[in-house]
């Protein structure tokens, strides 16, 4: 295994042409001592390839490298492995070698990944955790890049309903990026998740990592969510590529002018489909759903009838008075007490002038 390692870890050389000459040639270690003349022969590698090779070649650390994969709990899954996933497989660019940490997506059960914005808002990333904990409730895994915002969130969720999540890093699997999400990197595991890179281990994430990396989420996945986008974004490069391997694509409406809805907005006009709510997805999926718990606060308090209408009108987009007036049918005197009161107990927030969201 040490030469397939070795094989994997030749820089300049395209993971096509890793597994098409790893094909011809039969195994890796073969491939480290083969002359150079018969290299010459295979024209599709130029002389940059075979430079490279060559160079790879000197490497005197090589088992000394391969040993710190053990001891990092590493394995090193190559793409002739028997443990190398079907579903990369069938993509039109696999990566030569997997590094994972924890267990791979089981293919036998449904996945579904779960992308969008870092800088997501709360109402993204309200949601992002709510289907990522009621897709995971019903034995659904939940595939994603452990990014800062929405990704994080729909694997945080995924946690908290009891469920397998898996993160695609950017980065070798032995750096935790972004730093903050060290927490979440550690619960992923300690749960019986993945983490997982076709980067090798000391591998810094560097911006051209990412776009690589987001074929392999697609891939492991049945459908791809987009919970908050921009118009020109990683998440779209998600979807599209999921639209090219033959997925499909759903988008979470959100407000017009919301920067960060825009391209879930175009997705959506383009034919994505429509998140409505956990249980429809978990349907059209074929899931047969557990009960659908409603979402419960620990600290939640039994709310008077009034407060609990005004309540339930309130979301995590701002509302105003005017419009509360017109759904509530109360007089101005009781909505305001009403709103005073539950603003008190800490369930909703004025924003600004007479505009309130929710807080729990």
């Amino acid at each position: 295994m040490i030469y397939e390692y070795w094989l994997a870890t030749i820089r300049h050389l395209s993971d096509q042409k890793k597994i098409y000459l790893r094909k011809q040639i039969g195994t890796g270690k073969e491939l480290y001592y083969i002359e150079e003349r018969r290299l010459q022969k295979h024209t599709y590698l130029t002389q940059r390839d075979i430079m490279a090779i060559r160079e790879a070649r000197k490497n005197i650390n090589l088992e000394k490298d391969y040993e710190e994969l053990e001891k990092k709990n590493l394995r090193f899954i190559p793409f002739y492995s028997d443990e190398y996933p079907d579903k990369l497989k069938e993509i039109a660019s696999p990566p030569y070698a997997l590094y994972v940490r924890g267990h791979l997506p089981n293919p036998d059960k449904k996945a579904v990944a779960i992308v969008g914005a870092r800088s997501c808002t709360r109402y993204g990333e309200k949601y992002a955790m709510e289907y990522g904990e009621k897709l995971a409730q019903n034995g659904v895994q939940i595939i994603s890049g452990m990014a800062r915002g929405i990704d994080g969130a729909g694997q945080r969720g995924a946690i908290n309903g009891g469920g397998y999540t898996c993160a695609v890093l950017g980065s070798g699997p032995d750096i935790c990026y972004p730093k903050e999400n060290k927490g979440l990197y550690l619960d992923i595991l300690e749960r019986k998740g993945g983490i997982l890179s076709e980067f090798a281990p000391g591998t810094v994430p560097i911006p051209s990592n990412f776009p690589r990396r987001n074929r392999i989420i697609s891939a492991f996945s049945d459908v791809v969510l987009v919970m908050e986008a921009r118009l020109k974004s990683g998440s779209l490069i998600t979807a599209d590529m999921a639209l090219e391997q033959g997925k499909d694509v759903y988008a979470l409406p959100g407000p017009v002018d919301s920067v960060l809805s825009q391209g879930c907005n175009k997705l959506i006009f383009q034919g994505a489909g429509i998140l409505l709510s956990p249980k429809s997805l978990l349907e059209e999926l074929g899931v047969i759903t557990h009960i659908m718990q409603e979402k419960t606060c620990k600290n939640i308090k039994e709310l008077e009838t009034t407060e609990d209408m005004v309540y339930s009108r309130l979301d995590l987009f701002p509302k105003s008075m005017a419009n509360l007036l017109k759904e509530t049918n109360l007089s101005a005197d009781k909505l305001m007490e009403t709103l005073v009161s539950l603003e008190i107990k800490g369930y909703i927030k004025e924003v600004s002038k007479n505009y309130y969201i929710k807080q729990k």
